[in-house]
């Protein structure tokens, strides 16, 4: 009897314990609605601008939430041909993949020189490249036009890279500064004895150690930059099109006789490389996150 009681749970510690579990459930069920909510917000959207990118234009205004009697998959046929999609989609595939190539070999560079050495000036160029994210990108548009004509670079896509990479390095080198910086040094000091250089080091050691943070940038730069409207339109207005471009000039090219079938159809050809993109680095933009909560 007396080990019984000894054992026992005093009784405030049983309702603190109930309690807690009870607020817990409660905070879980209101995390779970509002994910619910706003997952309906984020995919509905997207599921109706599928199914209608197979409508007519009529079918749209007389049922717009309903299947399409007839899949019309001449809308792609369409948009692909009519509205240039087809040429400046692959403009932006070479405009984007070049940038992100060279934003994220400058940008890992960097930020593990900034990260791992010590030196003077290390400090200040690092919050240069913080300031710099935050200025905004139009007050930058006419200096920038002016620079990019004077090096006849203006309409081309190779100016369009360079001024890309140069907007995307300051995000990419303080994204992945705090990765590089929370690497084990004994890892780089083991390297060192057996007799590997700096080089070898950061492609062969460091760089795959941060895979999961460059993932996670590397999706965030694809977006910022395959959704760029403001530069391509200032510095690029006569040169080859981008996707942005061309949906403008399609939408805006048809006065008020919009073919909607066609434009949605456009969309969806512009959003399936995103999903493409995130579908593929999805572990390791996961890992990104747990490892930086576990930080």
């Amino acid at each position: 009897m007396s080990i019984l009681n000894k054992t026992k749970a005093p009784e405030g510690h049983v309702e603190r314990k109930a309690e807690s579990t009870t607020s817990d459930r409660v905070v879980a069920g209101s995390s779970h609605v509002v994910l619910i909510l706003w997952s309906a917000i984020v995919v509905l959207p997207l599921l109706w601008t599928f199914m209608s990118s197979f409508k007519t234009s009529a079918e749209i205004f007389a049922s717009p939430f309903a299947l399409p009697s007839v899949w019309r998959f001449d809308n792609y046929t369409r948009a692909w041909t009519e509205a240039g999609i087809g040429q400046a989609f692959g403009n932006s595939l070479m405009l984007v993949g070049a940038s992100l190539v060279l934003v994220m070999l400058l940008g890992a560079m960097s930020a593990y020189v900034l990260a791992r050495f010590r030196f003077w000036g290390n400090r200040f160029i690092y919050i240069l490249l913080l300031a710099g994210n935050t200025f905004p990108v139009f007050l930058a548009m006419v200096p920038l036009f002016k620079m990019l004509e004077r090096m006849h670079l203006l309409n081309t896509l190779f100016g369009l890279i360079l001024t890309y990479v140069g907007f995307a390095l300051a995000f990419t080198v303080f994204f992945l500064h705090s990765f590089f910086k929370n690497l084990p040094g004994e890892i780089a000091e083991a390297a060192a004895i057996d007799g590997a250089g700096e080089w070898r080091t950061f492609f062969q050691i460091m760089l795959p150690m941060a895979k999961p943070g460059l993932a996670s940038v590397a999706i965030f730069n694809f977006l910022g930059l395959w959704n760029q409207f403001l530069i391509p339109v200032t510095i690029n207005a006569a040169g080859p099109k981008v996707l942005s471009q061309s949906l403008a000039a399609f939408a805006q090219q048809m006065g008020y006789a919009v073919d909607f079938g066609a434009l949605f159809a456009a969309v969806t050809i512009t959003v399936i490389p995103v999903l493409v993109v995130y579908i593929i680095f999805q572990r390791q933009l996961q890992g990104s996150v747990s490892q930086g909560t576990s930080r």
